[in-house]
């Protein structure tokens, strides 16, 4: 049985809690470890809780994150804590202010607990849990009005239990699918391919363009080759399917509601489950 308490500890945009039930009803039976290169979230990885897991994500600040959670719980949560504690009834100006804390640490390196805490703190207090940064790297989205708690202390304790053994890395989705083999099972929750073909934001400053989307999927062939379990979700685009179609992958499409599009009229899409077996 999965420990409910355990559960992602920030909001992330395409983050898959919504298309949980419908990835879990696909994957393979049974599967020997278990690989996630584009972690975000974890919404899958929790949901599932895998013995034997391996996760990256090309954002060092929330891989930063998930190794000091799973090393140094204790003085994450009180440095969180102690953040919380300030905000005090002027929260915009005190968010704008720990925004640019933020920032200056990336600008510095300084990927330690400290800027684990202020992750968190405005992943909870920033519009709609988005990650966003500009062409210098820095995070720019603004206040949410909010001064809710940004963490749950006991589930980051039962989180931090749980990462222990797991393997976390920060980098490209190709090296951090290196030791999969037969077997395995990887899923691929890579940045969405844009529903506009001529528009590619990016979430980090290194961004995902339509060469890392041809990249992936020459990656996930090979994966096929190796005898991995491979499933993939992103945008239902004419783009995806034609890197993905006419090889004899399983594709299915799915409706889901995308909360972060202002436009309530553009909050309902669909996406593509594919898989290799």
């Amino acid at each position: 049985m999965s420990n409910k308490n355990i559960a992602p500890f920030v909001k992330w945009a395409g983050g898959k809690r919504q298309l949980l039930e419908r990835i879990v009803e696909r994957m393979p039976q049974r599967y020997v470890n278990y690989f996630e290169p584009f972690i975000g979230g974890g919404a899958v990885l929790f949901g599932l809780q895998p013995k034997n897991a391996l996760i990256n994500d090309i954002n060092e600040s929330l891989i930063n994150t998930y190794k000091v959670i799973a090393n140094s719980p204790k003085q994450f949560i009180e440095c969180v804590k102690e953040i919380d504690s300030k905000i005090g009834e002027d929260g915009k100006t005190y968010y704008y202010s720990l925004r640019e804390h933020y920032n200056d640490k990336l600008m510095k390196d300084e990927f330690d607990i400290e800027l684990a805490a202020l992750f968190v703190f405005i992943n909870k207090h920033c519009f709609n849990g988005l990650y966003r940064v500009n062409g210098k790297g820095l995070f720019n989205v603004p206040y949410n009005n909010s001064k809710r708690e940004s963490i749950d202390e006991e589930s980051i304790m039962v989180v931090s239990d749980y990462l222990k053994n797991v393997t976390i890395m920060s980098g490209d989705f190709e090296v951090a699918c290196q030791g999969a083999g037969k077997g395995d099972f990887v899923f691929l929750d890579s940045p969405y391919a844009p529903l506009n073909p001529t528009s590619f934001e990016s979430y980090t400053k290194e961004g995902f363009d339509i060469e890392s989307h041809k990249r992936l999927a020459k990656v996930f062939d090979k994966l096929t080759d190796r005898g991995c379990y491979c499933m993939l979700t992103n945008h239902n685009t004419d783009f995806i399917n034609s890197l993905y179609g006419n090889k004899g992958y399983k594709i299915d499409i799915v409706s889901v509601k995308r909360m972060i599009n202002s436009d309530a009229s553009k909050r309902t899409g669909e996406e593509v489950i594919i898989c290799n077996y």
